[in-house]
């Protein structure tokens, strides 16, 4: 038996971390699908949709690497101070890394679907998530806790921004809706209306007095924001003031009095009303709208190649441009001899305001992108290209007629669309990969590139024998022959008027057959042709015979003694012919859609067929009778393909697997997941010992066999756990009793960490609860005895240093993560809750982790509040905490003002000792200069 090790190879990305079933493997480059760029003080990063996550500088070097989890990176959001960097992942998981160590320890687990959008706020201490699941969810960073939920999306949420100055937060969401809310009562006081489509993006701009919102159409429309002072009267809005007359008043009817109290309610916050509309070049949708750090760039881009870059003038540049047009006016109204003007009728115009600079034009579909204004006014945007490159222009917004120059380029030797076939070379050594542009040998022991041809659409291939040249099938039904040595092309021949979907070497090695959409099967022999440019011979192709089909070859295989022909049709049997007189054997009829791929055993006795209505089955060769039907995979099985001397195949399919069978037992062996998208083909080498496969990720992933035996009751087990987690996380989330499903709601989520912690949490009161009994019954023996009796200590308590039971509920409570303590504390029975309350007094007058506990009391205070306050026996127990918590909890906040105090002077000595030692540099310099001068004036007067 043999499992299988990831390495990866190839492709458009950047070395990385690969993972095996043994987690001990490190070859790059791998193949990654770039999802996004950000940009923090000291890097560029970006994310990829491989498990590694890469941060690349401007040099093109590599410099760090994040290892993360399996799933694919979906969002990511560097911290203010640019020291951590916030990743989202497909499963709904973030993970906050630290750049200067490169670990994460931080995971927050709250959103049931991949992550959308992160954003840190001004200080970095909360991050806001959003999810395709419709929520927002705030996290405490420095507590590494959820803080609350906020639902109220109707789809995706897409962008998420915290104010500046206010404690707000606004949202976007594909439902067409931009929704504000106060955090500090976390509800959504105001929802903005005005979209037709989908809102796919925020930004700020004149210091958040203006917001920005990018739909699905070419329209970026332009919001006008109005803080209301909290110094006015919450009871009377000036707005209510100038509703009109109270005789007015009183004939308005109750409702209208509602919907305006409601309206008031809005307004005491903000007013946020359009402004205006700028028109963008593109008529698709927007992907990405940002801005850069200071505000004055906006840039935004559609599904196209084209970035378009606005300036927003500042209220100084607004105020010389008004100055500018009032003198134009007056000077315009003395020419026509007519009364000046007055001031208010020159107004600017939204276009003045955000000003279009240029378009920059990158060389593929952009993703993502990043700017960043130098202090010399250049502007530098980095493009994250879909072809799996990042591209770096700059540019100068200010000048007349701005120059887009592209400064660099970071890439790697890859594929630049879907790798849709491979073969492997006789020596297990080179391996083929053909994709739309071009045809590409690798070297299988160091992952590199080693020859790259162009080519068309390539859908099939194979190695000559002799491994010198390569075959290439394409699209429009050509033959293309290749020689490696020269990396040139020697011939192409028209073998289909359709494409060409299939090609099979024959086991004498002496030619090959081939099967096309135009209904044909056609073979082949190998010859020796004089090379019209030389004197010598070369290698050409000869089509010897036509099997006339009545639908289209999706696939032909010959059997390993050259016998018979496998040709899989377009009605879904697979035809059987004699290969020497091309006469019909059988005909294999069972699957319901076509079958895409197959396969024959190295014996001949077996054929495996796969087909798009995700089953496989297995077929005698010799009578054609089906020995089994397997559900293979949960979509269209792509490709098949036996192991070498062996009745083991692999299978994958769209469902983004590799999967390994046991044709003589009918039993899955084990799935290889590493692959995000789905999986076109494999091809195993001819030895068994590698596995290479490719995918729509843009990836060629290499698995290797190892030594270690696989043990398919693990192999089961370890499915069974994977499928409960994944069933504890589908599950009803479990809800405070008698609170509404409102606005807002728990930031984390039941999983199945947060089961286990509840677990140990039980099992640690267990423990005190035996081992208080036990003390109790060794303080009456001991009695009865009248001398001290030795007391057996419990093993746990021993390992932990002959510490005392409560001391070790004390322990597991520390040792569960921040941010799954409350779905712990919500999944725990009731009856655990008494002990938890006397053992939290106990601790919290011994002045040991306060806030910790203080945190965990307020939770079951507020989950069992009900039940508490109904048990008599809890009574005093609540009242003892209620002393011991408040004095302690003041002793706490005294230390930190305490400290806080201290800092701020240490802060102001620090500040003043600066003060000094600048001005006396300052001092300083200004002396050396004037040395300098003086020096010079006598050196010139001495010439004189």
């Amino acid at each position: 038996m043999w499992q299988c090790q990831l390495v990866s190879m190839s492709s458009s990305g950047t070395p990385g971390k690969a993972r095996s079933w043994d987690r001990h493997s490190e070859i790059g480059p791998p193949a990654v699908d770039l999802v996004g760029l950000v940009k923090s003080h000291q890097i560029n990063s970006r994310s990829l949709s491989c498990r590694p996550l890469y941060c690349i500088p401007d040099e093109n070097s590599k410099v760090l690497i994040l290892q993360g989890l399996k799933q694919e990176v979906t969002s990511l959001c560097p911290s203010p101070d640019g020291l951590h960097l916030a990743v989202g992942y497909e499963d709904g998981s973030i993970r906050v890394f630290s750049l200067l160590s490169g670990e994460g320890n931080v995971t927050f687990n709250g959103h049931k679907s991949s992550v959308t959008t992160l954003q840190y706020d001004q200080l970095g201490g909360r991050l806001v998530s959003g999810s395709k699941d419709t929520d927002v969810i705030v996290w405490d960073v420095i507590n590494e806790s959820g803080l609350y939920r906020l639902r109220g999306h109707k789809d995706a949420v897409t962008q998420a921004l915290f104010l500046r100055e206010k404690n707000l937060l606004v949202t976007s969401g594909k439902d067409a809706l931009v929704k504000w809310w106060d955090l500090d009562t976390q509800h959504c006081f105001k929802t903005l209306v005005g979209h037709r489509t989908e809102v796919w993006g925020l930004a700020f701009v004149s210091q958040e007095k203006r917001l920005i919102t990018g739909a699905a159409d070419s329209e970026l429309r332009v919001w006008n924001i109005t803080y209301i002072q909290e110094a006015t009267d919450p009871n009377e809005p000036e707005s209510k003031k100038s509703k009109g007359s109270p005789a007015q008043a009183e004939k308005t009817s109750e409702v209208d009095e509602t919907s305006a109290q409601d309206e008031m309610l809005e307004e005491r916050l903000l007013r946020c009303n359009k402004a205006g509309s700028i028109m963008r070049a593109g008529r698709d949708r927007v992907v990405t709208l940002a801005t850069d750090r200071t505000g004055r760039i906006l840039a935004c881009h559609g599904t196209d190649s084209v970035l378009e870059v606005f300036c927003v003038l500042t209220e100084e540049e607004i105020c010389k441009k008004m100055e500018k047009k009032m003198r134009k006016a007056k000077k315009k109204a003395k020419l026509k001899s007519e009364e000046e003007e007055p001031e208010g009728s020159v107004e600017m115009s939204l276009q003045e305001e955000i000003q279009r600079v240029t378009s920059i034009k990158a060389s593929a579909k952009i993703k993502s992108f990043d700017l960043i204004l130098c202090p010399k006014g250049e502007l530098k945007a980095t493009l994250l290209l879909q072809n799996n490159t990042i591209e770096s222009y700059i540019l100068k917004p200010s000048a007349q007629v701005p120059q887009v120059v592209r400064a660099s380029k970071i890439t790697i030797g890859g594929h630049r669309s879907d790798v849709r076939t491979l073969a492997f070379s006789s020596d297990n050594i080179a391996v083929l990969s053909a994709a739309a542009e071009s045809v590409k040998i690798w070297n299988r022991s160091t992952l590199q590139c080693i020859r790259t041809m162009a080519c068309e659409y390539a859908l099939c291939s194979l190695f000559v024998p002799g491994d010198r040249q390569v075959i290439i099938g394409t699209k429009t039904g050509k033959l293309q022959l290749y020689d490696l040595a020269s990396g040139s092309l020697l011939e192409t021949l028209a073998a289909h008027d359709g494409a060409l979907w299939s090609i099979s070497l024959s086991p004498d090695q002496r030619g090959f057959v081939t099967g096309g959409a135009d209904k044909c099967v056609k073979f082949w022999d190998f010859e020796l042709v004089k090379d019209e440019n030389g004197t010598q011979k070369r290698l050409s192709m000869k089509q010897i015979r036509i099997l006339q089909l009545d639908e289209d070859v999706l696939c032909v295989r010959y059997s390993p003694n050259q016998k018979l022909l496998a040709v899989s049709l377009l009605d879904c049997t697979v035809k059987i012919f004699y290969t020497d007189t091309l006469k019909f054997f059988l005909s294999l009829y069972g699957h319901k859609l076509p079958v895409l791929c197959m396969d024959i055993s190295y014996d001949g006795a077996l054929i495996a067929t796969g087909s798009a209505d995700r089953n496989v089955k297995i077929w005698g060769l010799d009578f054609g009778d089906c020995h089994r039907s397997l559900f293979a995979h949960d979509d269209s099985v792509m490709t098949l393909q036996f192991v070498h001397k062996s009745h083991l195949f692999f299978t994958a399919g769209k469902d983004h697997k590799i999967k390994q069978w046991d044709a003589d037992k009918f039993e899955h062996i084990q799935t290889l997941e590493g692959h995000h998208q789905e999986v076109w083909c494999l091809a195993l080498s001819p030895n068994g010992d590698y596995i290479v496969s490719s995918s729509h990720d843009k990836s060629l992933r290499l698995w290797e066999r190892t030594r270690e035996p696989l043990i398919l009751e693990e192999e089961r087990e370890m499915q069974r756990e994977a499928e409960y987690e994944e069933s504890v996380a589908k599950e009803e989330q479990p809800v405070v009793a008698g609170e509404t499903q409102g606005e807002t709601g728990l930031a984390g989520k039941k999983t199945i960490e947060t089961v286990k912690a509840a677990e140990r949490i039980m099992e640690a009161i267990e423990l005190y609860r035996e081992e208080t009994a036990k003390l109790k019954e060794h303080q009456a023996i001991c009695k009865a005895a009248g001398k001290e009796v030795p007391l057996p200590v419990n093993p746990i308590l021993q390992a932990y240093g002959n510490i005392s039971p409560s001391a070790y509920v004390l322990e597991v409570f520390k040792k569960v993560k921040s941010s799954e303590l409350e779905e712990s504390l919500l999944v725990l029975p009731f009856s655990y809750v008494p002990d938890l309350l006397v053992l939290f007094n106990e601790h919290i007058q011994r002045g040991l982790e306060v806030e910790l506990l203080c945190r965990a009391l307020l939770f079951l205070l507020r989950i069992h509040f009900g039940r508490i306050t109904s048990n008599q026996l809890l009574v005093t127990v609540i009242e003892n905490l209620k002393k011991t918590t408040i004095s302690k909890v003041s002793e706490v906040r005294n230390v930190l003002g305490f400290t806080m105090a201290g800092l701020q002077f240490l802060k102001r000595e620090i500040e003043a000792k600066d003060e000094v030692t600048f001005f006396a540099d300052a001092t300083d310099r200004f002396e050396e200069k004037r040395r300098k001068r003086k020096k010079k004036e006598k050196l010139v007067l001495a010439m004189v």
